[in-house]
């Protein structure tokens, strides 16, 4: 799979605008794996990476990965911002704090996803920035000076993706989170068809903030446990902090994995709102299906697996193909529940 952001985003070294020396240390935010990053091969390069499938791919090429790095004084940033805004700022602030003096952040963007934005808030964090476009992306770099850089404006920034509480104080979210300040309609809509008659040990298939799992635990007093599965471990991290109040009381336990890849078990039931982007803006009906997939291989012969989706997702041929029993509970709003039981003959 093409990745035009990574390609451009590396652009500046291949034409030698950019000139790094051999051994250079370079720190990668939001790193995505990709032939282009041979590119890097003379650098000493760490790579900051806190969603799942992104990690998995960079350590499977040979990178070293951390969800979120303590080191700083690189000799250069490299960064490919979320479309969140306030997110996106973000990451520019932490890739300048991460910088040595003298050192550069480099960044790229689609010019669908805010690249001029971008050129505009390096320029107003760094005092000015280069550019390069090419395959419908903008790439673009400054140096960190000490005379430019507005460090009112680096403080300000850094804290804007920082935790806090959302709808008014009942839940702890950050920008750059799905749904960060909200309840998402087909979370909520799936909510309301859960039965109070869930009991035993569950599963959150793409349990986001921990909505679902709360719910779950607030509404049937049976459930003796929950694991959370969650790609993006800064989601992980708010799901724990949201469901504190059944710490003691209900078994929890955070899994921060692809659950594309298979999940744990047997559970006697599992809920999920599966995601259906990943990097791009393009739906992605594989993602889903691979949640259809592991849910059913990890219950039990008998286990309920409970699922909201858009409309118009083409779920129902691999539910048929793995669940014994298929019945849609909800069709409203654009979206559908569904409910599916594990067979007790294994499918």
């Amino acid at each position: 799979m093409t990745d035009p952001a990574l390609d451009t985003l590396l652009l500046p070294l291949e034409s030698g605008e950019v000139d790094l020396p051999t051994g250079a240390r370079c720190l990668f935010l939001r790193a995505r794996a990709g032939r282009s990053l041979s590119s890097l091969s003379d650098f000493d390069v760490l790579c900051e990476q806190s969603f799942a499938p992104d990690r998995d791919a960079l350590q499977k090429a040979g990178l070293s990965v951390e969800a979120e790095t303590q080191s700083d004084g690189f000799d250069a940033v490299f960064v490919l911002p979320g479309r969140q805004r306030q997110e996106a700022r973000a990451q520019l602030a932490r890739a300048a704090s991460k910088t040595r003096q003298g050192g550069l952040v480099i960044a790229c963007a689609p010019n669908t996803e805010g690249a001029k934005t971008l050129e505009k808030d390096l320029g107003d964090l760094l005092g000015g920035a280069e550019k390069l476009t090419k395959n419908k992306c903008r790439v673009v770099w400054q140096s960190v000076e000490p005379g430019r850089l507005d460090q009112e404006l680096m403080a300000d920034w850094l804290t804007l993706d920082a935790p806090r509480p959302v709808m008014e104080g009942s839940w702890t979210s950050r920008p750059g989170i799905f749904a960060w300040d909200r309840i998402d309609p087909a979370s909520r809509l799936l909510a309301d068809h859960l039965p109070e008659t869930l009991k035993g040990k569950g599963a959150d298939l793409g349990a986001g903030f921990g909505y679902l799992s709360r719910t779950v635990f607030e509404k049937a007093p049976k459930v003796t446990g929950m694991d959370l599965y969650e790609a993006e471990k800064r989601a992980l991290d708010l799901a724990e902090q949201n469901l504190a109040g059944f710490k003691g009381k209900r078994a929890m336990n955070g899994i921060w994995s692809d659950v594309t890849k298979g999940i744990e078990g047997p559970y006697d039931f599992i809920v999920s709102n599966p995601p259906f982007h990943q990097a791009g803006k393009a739906d992605r009906a594989d993602v889903g299906q691979g949640f259809i997939r592991a849910a059913a291989a990890g219950l039990r012969p008998g286990g309920e697996f409970f699922l909201v989706a858009n409309r118009h997702l083409p779920y129902e041929q691999t539910l048929g193909a793995v669940f014994g029993d298929v019945k849609q509970l909800a069709d409203e709003g654009g979206y559908k529940v569904i409910r599916a039981v594990k067979a007790k003959g294994g499918r």
